[in-house]
């Protein structure tokens, strides 16, 4: 792996989804140390209009934003005319963040056209810049296999894993016949911190345990909760890893969580020790169809060539993050 850094000052940088939780924080820290470059964020901001399941149908907001000194384009991945405006520059770095990124969205269409049609697109925009190309990919893509979730063993049950699966097959496939061009595909696991209050319902199970803490109720888990097992990971060493890939040497598909499962059991604990609480748990029913009751993210070839490793456990992440719950709480208008 190439372990020099990547000097963004002068460089153009396109962030889409940049609204949004992981894209404005990626657009915050390359404002903050590289203070010389060009960031334009594209998003179509936070409209109002939900899906059938009554959630929020994009989740930028401009909130997210406040400070950020770079130029912004409100649009849709999905609307070619908004697409060509982007043609107006010529990026080196594309971070691809915007997608229907809900979970329980079961319209196909509507997922496939705006999650994969979209993102030939930005193959080609990446080729003819001669760019590099950071995409979100997913853990859903594993679906209900067994831990720890291995690069080239998937099994989405859902369209959204599905989506995020089939990109990574068309980026694989961009990379056969363009084997020069740099492009990284990351699947998170589950990423919590600093900005995702304005995700609301979908939002961290951290952020929502610590509301129901903040608002002097008995946090709420499913029944058997000790049993269900997640790979949590901090937005900061999340945002490391999309750097660290601009720099790396093999492109492909990377998994971006922390290697270690953690329960929701654990959240609570964890919260309840910091805010000096003993509120005591409320079990019900788990309501949800294909869900993913244990993930553990093998990251030895993230490790390998991008050169990440994880910063923050679950505590001490919680930790860092805890003034800002408590500040979402205060204001509960997202």
């Amino acid at each position: 792996m190439n372990k020099t850094a990547i000097n963004f000052n002068k460089k153009t940088i396109l962030i889409t989804g940049g609204a949004g939780f992981i894209g404005s924080n990626i657009a915050f820290y390359i404002q903050e140390k590289y203070p010389e470059s060009q960031i334009i964020v594209f998003d179509c901001f936070r409209s109002g209009k939900t899906f059938e399941n009554g959630n929020l149908q994009s989740f930028g907001h401009y909130e997210n934003l406040i400070g950020f000194k770079g130029k912004i384009i409100c649009g849709n991945i999905k609307n070619p005319d908004d697409l060509l405006i982007l043609n107006n520059y010529k990026f080196d770095f594309i971070f691809h963040q915007a997608a229907i990124s809900d979970t329980r969205i079961y319209d196909q269409e509507e997922v496939m056209r705006t999650n994969v049609n979209s993102f030939y697109w930005f193959l080609d925009k990446t080729k003819k810049d001669n760019a590099v190309l950071v995409y979100a990919s997913s853990a859903a893509t594993y679906g209900s296999l067994d831990s720890p979730q291995k690069i080239g063993m998937e099994l989405p049950e859902n369209p959204y894993g599905y989506s995020k699966y089939m990109m990574d097959q068309i980026a694989m496939d961009y990379l056969k016949s363009n084997p020069t061009m740099k492009i990284f595909g990351l699947r998170f696991f589950n990423v919590y911190g600093p900005k995702e209050a304005h995700k609301l319902k979908t939002s961290s199970m951290i952020n929502q345990l610590c509301g129901q803490i903040l608002n002097e109720s008995n946090p709420r888990l499913f029944f058997e909760s000790e049993k269900i097992f997640r790979d949590f990971i901090y937005i900061d060493d999340v945002v490391d890893a999309n750097i660290k890939a601009c720099h790396a040497s093999q492109s492909g598909i990377y998994n971006v969580g922390t290697g270690k499962a953690r329960s929701f059991k654990d959240i609570v604990d964890i919260l309840q020790d910091l805010l000096q609480t003993n509120y005591e748990v409320e079990y019900f029913p788990n309501p949800y169809r294909g869900y993913q009751f244990h993930t553990e993210a093998d990251i030895s070839l993230t490790k390998k060539y991008l050169g990440y490793s994880p910063a923050y456990s679950l505590e001490t992440g919680i930790e860092k993050y805890l003034p800002d719950l408590i500040r979402n709480f205060k204001n509960t208008d997202v």
